[in-house]
């Protein structure tokens, strides 16, 4: 039996767990404010709000619910447009209202939702993060400007929150209703159901197994392991880091250990996909999913990252760079399960990037991307990893390039030469992302500006080598 609160009514259901959240309220709860639209977690119109009752505080965020299995929604609390309303227009409905922010009206339940749910974290507010937080959500009829003027009077109304609780403060200023004070409560009296472990499925944050096994999963018996606490959790062990297999991105990208080392790493987030996405998606679900183009793939390729696989009975280690053996093909039996994710940190003296390139900026799948870190000895590379992603039918980890660079000091000439091997050590293939010929080309322009980046002095001199500048 799976258990949560739905909006303001506790559910208890002995449904197939694999059913999606956003099936189960449509056609089981008749709550029809949430909107079928692409069923692939890009459209934002079928966004709901998932609350997790954490240290004895409610945590809540949004997620795309085509993707979201009601078996993750165990013992916590889900919140559909409906259970947002007010008798009047709460204050996100007003501020759409008042700007016109609103034409056909299909989209806005989830953009609703959305801001809604921005309103309810305790970070501090902006008008950058009340449109990050809609991110996920697409209009295609009336205009971002209108709905950005209303994001950011919401924002401005929470500016004066002040340190008072978020939840306390949306309820008394007609962000959600009152009811969202009794909901922890609730949650402490849900009593925990254990759900059918099965060897066929296992899930995750499922955003990808979804996309492509929709019809098939829903009624499979399925071993949850989002919510699994020995799969959780970031931490440091001397100079390496340890993570949790189940670690979403979001989590990743809210981690004070991994902001530490990793400097850019709300830039590099932010080119990976959207916040609902961001929010179920683990790190070993992009492992598994096995895509050629993954981002937190080619990111941990570059780190070098070590694997503890474990079958229940006994636990294995593998580098990263030997999981993958073909395309969508892994050193893993069916029955194993990625449990942890070990790498080294960057020291200050390091440099580590992630460069993405696709058809959209942001919230768009990879034409090619590439990683790369250098640990150095003053002026000289001690070591290095190179990785790139849809440059061939794996993730690749550029091992002959990546040895190339050892010993190096960092010149123009070296650069040019790195880019030579690494054409050698590539196999792209022409596809919808682009020719063999445009993803050597990015992947050569990624490298250069991965070392752009580090050592600026260079800009000039890599550029006219390719003839991007006049001589």
């Amino acid at each position: 039996m799976t258990q949560f609160i739905l909006n303001n009514t506790e559910i208890k259901t002995t449904l197939s767990p694999g059913m999606t959240m956003l099936d189960f309220v449509r056609y089981n709860q008749h709550l029809t404010g949430t909107k079928i639209g692409c069923r692939e977690g890009d459209c934002g119109a079928c966004t709901m709000l998932i609350g997790t009752l954490t240290d004895g505080r409610m945590k809540y965020h949004a997620v795309t619910s085509c993707l979201m299995p009601i078996g993750n929604a165990h013992g916590k609390h889900v919140v559909t447009i409906e259970g947002i309303n007010l008798k009047e227009l709460t204050l996100v409905q007003e501020s759409f209202a008042q700007f016109g922010a609103t034409q056909c009206g299909f989209c806005t339940p989830g953009f609703i939702v959305s801001l809604t749910g921005y309103c309810l974290d305790e970070k501090s507010p902006s008008s950058e993060k009340a449109i990050d937080a809609v991110n996920g959500n697409i209009c295609r009829c009336t205009g971002y400007k209108s709905i950005e003027k209303a994001a950011y009077t919401v924002s401005e109304k929470l500016a004066s929150r002040q340190g008072v609780d978020a939840i306390s403060f949306a309820v008394k200023n007609n962000i959600v209703p009152e009811y969202f004070l009794k909901i922890p409560e609730k949650i402490k009296l849900i009593q925990a159901n254990p759900h059918i472990v099965s060897t066929n499925k296992k899930v995750g944050g499922g955003t990808d197994l979804y996309v492509q096994q929709h019809d098939t999963i829903a009624n499979e018996t399925i071993d949850f392991l989002l919510d699994q606490d020995y799969l959780k959790g970031i931490t440091q062990v001397g100079n390496a880091c340890e993570m949790g297999a189940s670690t979403t991105v979001a989590e990743m990208s809210d981690d004070p250990i991994l902001n530490l080392h990793f400097k850019n790493l709300q830039k590099y987030f932010k080119l990976v996909s959207s916040v609902p996405i961001r929010n179920m998606a683990t790190v070993a679900g992009n492992f598994t999913n096995a895509s050629p183009i993954g981002d937190l793939t080619i990111m941990f390729l570059a780190l070098d990252a070590q694997l503890e696989l474990s079958d229940d009975q006994q636990k294995r280690n593998i580098a990263l760079r030997d999981f993958y053996k073909g395309y969508k093909q892994l050193d893993k039996n069916s029955n194993e399960i990625i449990e942890k994710i070990r790498f080294e940190l960057p020291a200050t003296s390091d440099f580590f990037n992630f460069e993405k390139v696709s058809k959209r900026t942001h919230l768009d799948i990879a034409s090619v991307n590439s990683a790369i870190l250098l640990q150095m000895n003053g002026d000289v590379i001690e070591t290095a990893g190179l990785s790139a992603g849809g440059v061939g039918p794996i993730p690749k980890y550029l091992s002959r390039s990546s040895a190339f660079l050892k010993g190096k000091s960092v010149t123009e000439k070296i650069i040019m030469e790195l880019i030579e091997l690494v054409q050698e050590e590539i196999s792209p293939i022409s596809d919808a992302r682009g020719t063999e010929q445009y993803k050597r080309l990015l992947l050569s322009q990624l490298i250069k500006a991965h070392f752009i980046g580090f050592f600026p002095l260079l800009k000039k001199d890599l550029l006219l080598s390719n003839g991007l500048i006049g001589q």
